[in-house]
């Protein structure tokens, strides 16, 4: 009920400051007041749809009310962005009039933009996510790992909006790359085995010289962990839980090291997450440390443990304007390669999407990572 009550006063917010105004456009009006009214009614059902289970009714609901949940997300901040910008023109009423054709106009432009926005956002969301290369520069890198490539994808959010078909193009573009191995960094799921294993089977197509390595992100936490991880081991990947292998390259060896969720003792106390046990009595052959960490908070402890690279996932980077504003309030990085002290960090913004079919201004990526000699 305090979630309804509060979604009704943000719906309540964009009616009072849109609909009055639009008097000389009533259709436009009815229009707007029916899809606040049902993006209200919606909106919730997009995060109880997964308790229905009558299909398709249940994706059907989850549907509708994440795409307009992607649509007042729109509609409230070019609402509240129209606001701001008509402060100083009202503050200077007592001696110019704002004209009624321009407060016409700026409101029919809200939900005009909104639209417009979430159809962008949407198409966006839908395609396939392009590759994008990275070259990571590593000091003292010994020559047989110079080239040595990393495929990476990372929250997928197979789902009630992202199913088999969607995964199964993923897996065939990171096929295509013929890397050397690839990681998944999390957040692969929004849902049980039971109800999304048929979905996620693609992931034992995905084909690298290493193979396939997985770390738990805090929506696999969400979803029942454990059960994922022995479905993923079925499927050929291998779960990293504060763990490493040795990757044997040539006459050159990679640790590769993988540890649980930053959050994930909050649901699970043995997976607490914890770098230096991950590469703990590493052999001292392997000339390059790497981590598949979900979240980008994990730097800290990573760069202390001895890595080199980390690869994670978690922020979207912020998936759709203005929340990506917003990543850097609680990790260190929102997307790209960077560094923290002499760890690389690379954040991907996400190769699916979760919540709202929408991206904006953040889109997805398979990522192509290449170790070279710095």
């Amino acid at each position: 009920m305090a979630l309804m009550f509060i979604l009704l006063l943000l719906h309540a917010y964009v009616g009072w400051r849109l609909i009055p105004v639009l008097g000389a456009a009533p259709w436009l009006q009815w229009l707007l007041a029916g899809v606040l009214l049902a993006s209200w009614l919606l909106m919730p059902m997009a995060l109880l749809a997964r308790r229905i289970r009558r299909q398709p009714l249940s994706d059907r609901l989850a549907w509708s009310g994440l795409l307009l949940m992607g649509l007042f997300s729109s509609l409230f901040v070019l609402t509240l962005l129209r606001d701001v910008i008509s402060l100083p023109l009202w503050a200077a009423a007592s001696w110019w009039t704002l004209p009624a054709w321009l407060t016409l106009a700026s409101a029919a432009a809200v939900p005009v933009l909104a639209l417009l926005f979430t159809l962008w956002g949407l198409w966006n969301a839908r395609c396939t996510a392009q590759v994008v290369r990275v070259d990571v520069p590593i000091a003292q890198l010994p020559p047989a790992l110079h080239g040595f490539s990393i495929a990476q994808i990372s929250d997928v959010h197979v789902g009630p909006t992202i199913k088999r078909g969607y995964l199964q193009a993923i897996v065939e573009r990171v096929n295509a790359l013929q890397a050397d191995m690839v990681a998944v960094t999390g957040d692969l799921v929004d849902g049980s085995v039971q109800s999304l294993a048929v979905h996620v089977a693609p992931l034992a197509g995905l084909s690298s010289r290493h193979g396939t390595f997985f770390v738990t992100g805090n929506h696999e936490y969400y979803s029942g962990a454990q059960a994922w991880v022995e479905e993923l081991r079925r499927l050929g990947l291998k779960v990293l839980i504060n763990e490493h292998v040795l990757l044997r390259h040539g006459d050159a060896a990679l640790a590769l090291a993988g540890v649980a969720d930053f959050s994930a003792h909050h649901f699970e106390h043995t997976h607490r997450s914890d770098p230096k046990a991950a590469i703990a009595g590493v052999a001292d052959e392997a000339a390059v440390r790497v981590l598949l960490a979900h979240q980008p908070r994990s730097a800290p402890a990573a760069a202390e443990a001895g890595f080199h690279l980390q690869l994670s996932g978690h922020t979207h980077g912020g998936q759709f304007l203005p929340w990506n504003w917003f990543v850097r309030l609680q990790q260190p990085f929102t997307a790209g390669l960077n560094r923290w002290q002499n760890l690389w960090v690379y954040t991907s913004r996400g190769t699916g999407y979760w919540g709202p079919p929408k991206r904006l201004g953040a889109p997805s990526e398979i990522t192509h990572l290449r170790l070279v000699a710095a």
